[in-house]
């Protein structure tokens, strides 16, 4: 690895997780989980197993990425589906949504740290995180000295933590983030299977159609595409099979949003 400002952080990193002697990682294939996995791997060992908690949420096309980067990086891998239905206070798609759904994913990995006699949990939050709307960190909080999250601790952002994945030379260094499909929908629009799966299929088919980074947000039947301005003359010379398509799946209407691509758009309403 080359020299560089990111280099006292990343020592510092492999220094806290070694000291942690076992530790179950919370692996999404993101960019943030897939480095701290790599490192856990180098510094732990057999000592370090990625969990990834499949949601119905979690777009499927997704799992294949998450298998493809464990195996990459070496590090023993376990997937455990969960069903975020089963749960009401999750399915009822409150501001707090995020802050139920963690609980039940922390549940399950502090279920497998027991299993395998291990001694944390470490998970990606990031110093970039902080100044956004994130319930779920209070999740982590609450669960103590059990979750920890090496990024905050060493005041890591997003770009340190991409440049960090390049030395490693990992795949997913400029994997765009992934949140999961619940995060379609307006707060207070209950969340159903069917509804899911119709954002999702919706969004599958205009990657096929080429557009890379968008977002499918579904206010009670009606399709709000989020693509990048750049992306947005194509999209209209393709307005009638994606209407068609999108009107197949139950879009009552099918709507461009001029303000362009933005994560956590849903939260500007807040």
């Amino acid at each position: 690895m080359h020299e560089g400002t990111h280099i006292p952080k990343l020592r510092s990193i492999q220094e806290r997780i070694y000291d942690k002697e076992s530790a179950i990682v919370a692996f999404s294939g993101g960019v943030d989980s897939s480095v701290l996995a790599c490192i856990a791997q180098r510094s732990l060992d057999k000592k370090a197993v990625a969990v990834t908690v499949k949601l119905r949420s979690f777009p499927e096309s997704e799992l294949q990425c998450v298998k493809k980067v464990a195996r990459e990086i070496g590090i023993q891998h376990r997937v455990i589906y969960l069903d975020e239905f089963e749960f009401t206070n999750i399915t009822d798609n409150s501001p707090r949504r995020c802050y139920y759904c963690k609980k039940e994913i922390l549940s399950i990995l502090n279920s497998v740290r027991q299993e395998m006699g291990f001694n944390v949990i470490i998970e990606g939050s990031n110093a970039s995180d902080i100044s956004s709307y994130r319930p779920g960190k209070q999740a982590m909080e609450e669960a103590g000295p059990l979750v920890y999250s090496p990024y905050i601790d060493i005041d890591v952002s997003k770009d340190e933590i991409r440049d960090i994945a390049r030395n490693l030379k990992l795949s997913v260094a400029e994997k765009k983030a992934v949140p999961c499909l619940a995060s379609r929908f307006p707060y207070g629009i209950h969340l159903t299977k069917k509804g899911i799966e119709r954002v999702e299929m919706a969004e599958d088919f205009l990657k096929r159609l080429g557009f890379e980074e968008l977002r499918v947000r579904d206010h009670d039947g009606i399709a709000r595409i989020e693509i990048k301005g750049s992306d947005m003359l194509q999209m209209l010379d393709m307005r009638s099979d994606v209407f068609s398509y999108l009107h197949e799946l139950g879009f009552s209407y099918v709507t461009l949003d001029l303000a362009g691509f933005r994560s956590g758009s849903m939260d500007e309403v807040l």
